[in-house]
C-alpha cells in the first residue's frame, strides 16, 4: 500500500480551504487503497498567532518532528504549509537527503502585506526557497502557476479541486434554511474567514436590493458586523447546515482578491448558485473556463453581482458537477510519485 505523510500547520478545528482539500484528499485515497496520514498542530504544544488567536501555531523541533516521521514510517512525505511544522519537516528532509513535495495553497506574501508592513518580494524569496527545495510543488489553476513560474519557482504541478455535490445541490423549497429563506430577495451570499485578506468590506459596502448574507468567522467579524447591521452575519457553517444555506440564497458575491482557488466557489455553484467575483486568480480560472457563463467576473463587483441574478441556475450546478474530489485525488497521487521518480532520477544521475 502507498503510504504518504502530509505535514500541515492547517488543521481541525480550523475550517478552510486547505483543511477541507486535505480532509477529501485522504477520504478519497483511502477509497484507492493509499493511507494517508497527517503530521498536525494536535501533535505539538501550541501557541496563538499573532493577530490571530483563532489559529494555533505548533511549537515543533526537528527532534520532534524527526521522531514522529519515524512512528509513522510513511514512504512518501507532502509538506502541505509553510508554518513551523513545515519549515521542520522540510529541515527534517533536506538532513536526511529525503525528497518531498510541497503545496501552495495560501498568499501568504498579501495576507502578510495586509496585516503588516512587510515587503512582497521578502516573503516571496522566503517562499521560493522554501518550495524550490522540494522534488515538486503544486498549485491549484494554471494562473497561480505562470505566476509563480514567473517570480522563479520551479517544478510546478498542477492539483485541482473538487466538491461533494451530493451535499452541495439545489434544493425545495422545504430544504431550505428558514433564517436565509424568508428573507427579502434577491438574497446576496458570501462564505468564508471574516478577516482583512478576504476583502469582504467590498461585499459589505455594495449598496444591493435585497438581503446580504455572511456566512462565517473571523478576527473580523464583531467589528465588521458591528457597522453593518443591515448584514446577516450567521456566523460558522458546515456540512448539511452550510449546503442548506447556499441553496437558500440567489447569488454568490466572492470579493477575495487572494484566494489561490476557493472551494466555494465550487460549493456556490453546485448549490445552483451564479457566481460574481472581481477577475483574480481563483475565480477567473474556475469560472472563466465554462462555455456556458455560470457567473460574472468584473472589476465593479454591485454590476456583476446584479448580472449574475440573470445566469441560469442549471448550467452552474452542472458546471461544478465536472469537479470531483476523486479526480482531485488521483492527480495529487500522480503528482506525488512523478515528483519523487523526477528526484529519484537526479540523485542517481548526481551520485
Amino acid at each position: 500500500m502507498m503510504h504518504i505523510l502530509v505535514a500541515t500547520d492547517a488543521w481541525l478545528p480550523q475550517v478552510n480551504g486547505v483543511v477541507r482539500s486535505l480532509q477529501n484528499t485522504a477520504r478519497e485515497a483511502a477509497e484507492l487503497g493509499v493511507r494517508i496520514d497527517f503530521l498536525t498542530p494536535g501533535d505539538f504544544r501550541t501557541v496563538p498567532m499573532p493577530t490571530y488567536p483563532e489559529i494555533r501555531l505548533a511549537l515543533a523541533t526537528p527532534g520532534r518532528i524527526a521522531r514522529r516521521m519515524d512512528e509513522i514510517g510513511a514512504d512518501f512525505v507532502h509538506i502541505a504549509t509553510e508554518g513551523p511544522i513545515g519549515l521542520m519537516a522540510r529541515r527534517v528532509c533536506l538532513r536526511r537527503g529525503q525528497s518531498f513535495t510541497t503545496s501552495y495553497h495560501t498568499r501568504f506574501p498579501e495576507y502578510l502585506a495586509a496585516r503588516a508592513p512587510v515587503p512582497q518580494r521578502l516573503s516571496y524569496a522566503f517562499l521560493r526557497r522554501f518550495h524550490n527545495s522540494g522534488a515538486g510543488i503544486m498549485v491549484s489553476t494554471p494562473t497561480l502557476e505562470a505566476e509563480l513560474r514567473g517570480r522563479g519557482f520551479n517544478n510546478i504541478m498542477r492539483w485541482s479541486r473538487g466538491v461533494d455535490a451530493a451535499l452541495f445541490r439545489p434544493r425545495a423549497v422545504e430544504e431550505m434554511d428558514p433564517r436565509v429563506a424568508a428573507l427579502p430577495r434577491p438574497i446576496f451570499l458570501s462564505v468564508g474567514r471574516v478577516a482583512v485578506e478576504k476583502n469582504i468590506s467590498a461585499f459589505l459596502d455594495l449598496d444591493l436590493p435585497g438581503s446580504k448574507v455572511v456566512v462565517g468567522d473571523g478576527p473580523a467579524r464583531a467589528e465588521l458586523q458591528a457597522r453593518h447591521p443591515d448584514v446577516h452575519f450567521l456566523g460558522l457553517n458546515e456540512g448539511e447546515a452550510l449546503a442548506r444555506i447556499y441553496a437558500s440564497a440567489d447569488v454568490f458575491v466572492f470579493p477575495s482578491l487572494t484566494d489561490t482557488f476557493g472551494i466555494v466557489l465550487l460549493e456556490a455553484l453546485a448549490s445552483g448558485l451564479p457566481v460574481a467575483a472581481y477577475p483574480a486568480t481563483g475565480p477567473k480560472d474556475v469560472i472563466g473556463e465554462a462555455e456556458i457563463p455560470v457567473g460574472v467576473l468584473g472589476e465593479d463587483l454591485r454590476r456583476s453581482a446584479l448580472a449574475a441574478l440573470d445566469i441560469d441556475r442549471a448550467a452552474a450546478r452542472a458546471f461544478a458537477q465536472r469537479f470531483s474530489w476523486r479526480a482531485c485525488t488521483e492527480q495529487f497521487l500522480h503528482n506525488i510519485e512523478t515528483a519523487h521518480a523526477r528526484a529519484g532520477r537526479a540523485a542517481a544521475l548526481a551520485g
